[in-house]
């Protein structure tokens, strides 16, 4: 027994009044001291809650607070469609009849993390942000949980976004319209939400990126005085000045749709470690790209899983490739192909101008010498233009991967 139960026993038995109490737990003890410790930390880094990621978690946070502290009678009503008409009466209010952006009528598109409505175009800016500054939801293409729309409706609405977002926006200033290039958008979204420079409440900004930026302002018009031990800074500058480049000109492609693939499974694959694979895919169009989650110890894998790409103009071929995870080392390559997703967008148009009136709208024929495993068929299912597709994969002993792909215009 331990050491605390067996005094009390002794004491009980020699009748000397009521058992001392246990003593309070050493461990315990050790870890509110630790939470002292934590809570020290972060009042010194409190500032960090300023970005906009963080920003969304607080948000959903004190969305579910206020939850957990009502009445939870209705909650078993809950459902998609509930979830659904409360986006409808957000997008109802007058201010989110337009892009927050650019001012086009009836955007379909929201920035979750900042509560803005926003066109397809502005979108497209915003996706090339990165998912850790704005994360783009479809109003109609995805499906909407109430604690989404909770952080929609409490960050105001595009009124309070660009009151926000565009309080010290200069007078000479020209904000986008819907007539405006990709480049003017690219441009002016940069400013406003990733660079956060028409705010005026300095709270709002987050002062690490606010420092970084005028430390590297300061490099480069001080640099040509520093030698020797700083090339190595001028090495890594040049690859941040190539990184910011690189996603500028992300920004500024023109985009015309949207992509839905879904990767369903994969069939005789290659062997990469001693007895099978540990196999994922990865999608590439352009600068996007995109990989499903590792399926574990199989050369069959069955993924089930959607992934979407923004369509750049012109328009590249679809990149599929099958990797081999691994721990220690690089992973392995498991084959690759290429698909030409012109013909799908062209019937995706053709559709949504009522010039198409059957459900198989084109066929491709397999062969000995193409990548098709079977004849794949543009078809019309539930009013979606959709390919499924059955690839043979290149530069590999063997393996099949299936697809399917959904075009979305850029008018949705």
């Amino acid at each position: 027994s331990a050491p605390g139960s067996e005094s009390i026993i002794l004491s009980a038995e020699c009748g000397d009044g009521p058992p001392p109490r246990p003593r309070p737990c050493l461990r315990r003890h050790e870890e509110l001291k630790e939470e002292e410790g934590m809570d020290e930390d972060n009042n010194l880094l409190h500032f960090l809650d300023d970005t906009p990621t963080a920003h969304y978690r607080k948000t959903c946070d004190e969305y579910s607070s206020q939850i957990d502290g009502d009445d939870h009678s209705d909650t078993s009503d809950a459902d998609p469609s509930n979830a659904r008409d409360r986006l409808e009466t957000l997008l109802n209010q007058p201010a989110n009849k337009f892009c927050a952006d650019c001012g086009t009528p009836d955007p379909k598109w929201a920035a979750l993390p900042f509560g803005a409505f926003i066109c397809i175009k502005c979108s497209g800016t915003h996706r090339s942000l990165g998912v850790h500054i704005s994360k783009v939801i479809s109003v109609n293409l995805d499906e909407w949980t109430d604690e989404e729309v909770n952080c929609l409706a409490n960050s105001g609405g595009n009124a309070t976004v660009n009151t926000k977002y565009e309080a010290f926006l200069p007078e000479n200033y020209k904000k986008p319209r819907q007539d405006f290039s990709t480049e003017d958008r690219a441009v002016f979204i940069r400013k406003k939400y990733e660079l956060q420079q028409f705010m005026t409440n300095p709270q709002f900004a987050c002062p690490l990126h606010k420092h970084g930026a005028e430390k590297r302002h300061n490099n480069q018009q001080h640099g040509g005085s520093k030698h020797g031990t700083f090339r190595n800074s001028w090495r890594k500058k040049d690859s941040e000045n190539k990184g910011v480049k690189k996603m500028m000109d992300v920004g500024m492609i023109e985009f015309v749709g949207l992509i839905k693939v879904d990767i369903i499974r994969g069939t005789d694959l290659a062997v990469r470690d001693v007895m099978s694979s540990d196999p994922y895919v990865m999608i590439m169009l352009g600068h996007q790209s995109m990989k499903t989650k590792v399926i574990k110890n199989t050369l069959n894998p069955i993924w089930n899983e959607r992934l979407m790409l923004s369509i750049p103009d012109p328009v590249p071929p679809l990149k599929v490739q099958v990797f081999d995870k691994d721990t220690f080392t690089s992973d392995d390559r498991m084959g690759e192909a290429e698909v030409d997703i012109q013909p799908l967008i062209s019937a995706a148009r053709e559709y949504q101008n009522s010039m198409v009136t059957e459900p198989a709208i084109c066929t491709f024929l397999a062969s000995e010498n193409s990548i098709l495993v079977k004849d794949s068929v543009i078809s019309i299912v539930d009013g979606k233009v959709e390919q499924e597709i059955a690839l043979r994969l290149q530069n590999v002993e063997h393996g099949e991967i299936e697809i399917k792909l959904e075009c979305v215009p850029l008018s949705q």
